[in-house]
């Protein structure tokens, strides 16, 4: 996948060049849509960073391509990283302060997902999710927690709002997901006084990105796109603007809050539109059932 950010975002842009210069963010799951272009604005306006992800060739790939974003720029891409695993995540960190010297910012952004109906969801399915989505953004925090404390840092975990009004066939990330504004909401409070900020993108329907296909864009007859009240599909650009808000000096004072950029789509509700409840009941009363 290359790059969804150029140059252009520098002329562009309502921020200024080298906003994050000096800085270094560490970024989970960085391979994939929404965090790489978190971490090719960040590239872009003067920081280094490593990302990380399960694949060693996806995520070495990613690392050179957003590294070649601007020159002199220095992104570490570090495969086999699991972040169920803290130490695995505990030797990323060492290798980020040996080579970059540095941690200021951390986008806890490793996620998994997939449709599937109470009916079908597997406890074994269900545990990897929260591992995944909760469990990994606590590893992710709790490894960098010193670099966080000695540089005051700043945390951004990736969200949804899927469970701000109940979704179907999304069980498991919605209460992946809950927990993770819960544990954002808690180290903001806790973690505020040693100067380190925390907070929550929740992003909504973002073009081209994972989450654009049936799996949060069901075929329904109205088109979900056009019941957004801003009147169109988000962009990465979007996500990018908003991580940029948040770890620069204009969020200085914000911390423990839910950044949301959906357009207003999930207070419009009715994801499934007409499909609901039939189709939920076709599945859930399916007798060939999954422990």
């Amino acid at each position: 996948m290359p790059n969804t950010l150029d140059h252009s975002y520098l002329s562009k842009s309502v921020w200024k060049p080298d906003l994050f210069k000096g800085k270094v963010a560490f970024v989970t799951g960085g391979a994939g849509t929404i965090c790489r272009v978190q971490t090719e604005a960040l590239v872009l306006l003067g920081a280094n960073a490593v990302i990380l992800g399960r694949n060693v060739e996806k995520t070495e790939k990613a690392a050179k391509e957003i590294e070649s974003l601007r020159p002199g720029a220095k992104v570490l891409g570090l495969g086999n990283v699991d972040v169920r695993k803290i130490q695995s995540l505990k030797e990323a960190v060492d290798t980020t302060v040996e080579k970059l010297g540095r941690i200021d910012y951390v986008i806890a952004g490793a996620a998994g997902n997939f449709l599937a109906d109470f009916n079908h969801l597997s406890s074994n399915a269900f545990k990897t999710v929260i591992d995944i989505d909760l469990l990994g953004s606590f590893n992710t925090v709790k490894v960098c927690f010193d670099q966080l404390r000695k540089n005051k840092g700043s945390v951004i975990f990736v969200s949804a709002t899927l469970h701000y009004t109940g979704l179907p066939f999304q069980v498991h990330v919605s209460a992946a997901k809950a927990g993770v504004d819960a544990l954002m909401n808690a180290l903001a409070i806790e973690l505020g006084p040693l100067g380190i900020r925390s907070n929550c993108i929740a992003p909504g329907l973002i073009g081209g990105t994972e989450d654009m296909g049936a799996r949060l864009n069901p075929p329904t007859e109205i088109p979900l796109e056009n019941k957004i009240p801003v009147g169109r599909i988000g962009t990465t650009k979007d996500i990018a603007d908003s991580t940029v808000y948040l770890f620069s000096d204009a969020a200085s004072y914000v911390t423990g809050t839910i950044q949301v950029v959906d357009g207003g789509l999930w207070q419009v509700g009715g994801m499934l539109g007409e499909l609901y409840p039939s189709i939920v009941k076709i599945q859930n009363e399916d007798p060939e059932s999954k422990l």
